[in-house]
Parts: C-alpha cells; structure tokens; sequence
C-alpha cells in the first residue's frame, strides 16, 4: 500500500505572484497543471480569511480530483504555503521515516503541519539570509525578458523545500 506524498509545494506572496513552486515526481511534466490548481485555491484563500477569524492553518482548501488535494497556510506576513498531496499515493518513504510513519488510507489536516512549519522555518531562515531581497519578488509582474528571474532561486531554500515535500508522510510528528 503506498501512502500519500507531497505532489507540489507552492509559496505565494501577499498579492497572489508565486514566489516559488516545486513539482516533486512523478508529476514533474505536470506543472502548468498545477499552476492553474494553485491559483484556483488563491480565491479560497481570500473567502477564508475575509469571513472568518483563522488560525495559520486554512485546512483542506479543495480537492481537485479523487487523488490531489491542497491545503493551505498564512504566514503572518500574508504568504500563503499549499502543498497539493497526491492521495493515491506514489512511493514509499526511506526506511527509517517509514517506522515512524502509521498506515494510513487518507489525511488528517493535523498530518501536515509538521510540513507547513518545516516549510515556515525554511522561508524565514531565507528572510534572514542579508543577501535576499524579499522586496524584488511578487511586487509586479515581469516582462518577459526577465521572466528567468522570477521567483525564489536561492539554493539552500530550493533544497530544503526537496527535502521536506519527498520526507513527508502520514503521522509524522516532525520533519
């Protein structure tokens, strides 16, 4: 029985410009697919935060089909954090996560906080980094010419971003 994984792993700036989005296999040919998910849960974002009084965890945002669903996160600077998780499941974790980890045949919102803060403490350790300037990223769209620039291309960041979305599973306390 394979378990849930982490499909996609989406960071978005306060004015909804994606700030960084990993793809993690074997939906890696599938990213304009996510994109349009991502940006379709955006709307959910502002419905939840508009009307009710939340907590960072917005839960189970939407599921796009029986086996992706996103949820999603506030910072308190308005980031929002989604992960897409592939329900269907895709492969097993490493041996000693897979210890850990329970059996499971879906998940609770609780299942992923330990990646939602992993995720957190990646982007605020990025925030202290003097040599990242939070300010060039989503403020306005880019031309075309500079479309490489776009988003998040620290490498310490990109890495941990990896290794939290292909560790992840099912009952873990902490990543």
């Amino acid at each position: 029985m394979a378990l849930p994984s982490i499909a996609c792993v989406a960071f978005v700036a306060k004015n909804d410009h994606p700030l960084h989005i990993t793809v993690f296999p074997p939906f890696v040919e599938s990213r304009l697919r996510f994109s349009f998910l991502i940006n379709s849960s955006l709307d959910i974002f502002d419905l939840r935060t508009k009307d009710t009084f939340i907590d960072q965890d917005l839960g189970l945002l939407q599921a796009f089909d029986e086996n992706l669903a996103v949820y999603g996160w506030l910072t308190n600077t308005g980031v929002k954090i989604l992960i897409i998780v592939n329900l269907a499941g895709g492969r097993l974790p490493p041996e000693p996560e897979r210890r850990k980890a329970t059996r499971v045949t879906g998940i609770n919102d609780s299942d992923l906080k330990p990646a939602f803060r992993a995720l957190q403490t990646a982007y605020i350790k990025l925030l202290q980094n003097p040599f990242y300037s939070p300010d060039s990223l989503g403020s306005k769209p880019q031309d075309s010419a500079s479309k490489a620039s776009i988003g998040i291309t620290d490498q310490k960041f990109i890495s941990e971003v990896k290794r939290v979305g292909e560790s992840w599973s099912p009952g873990l306390s902490s990543i």
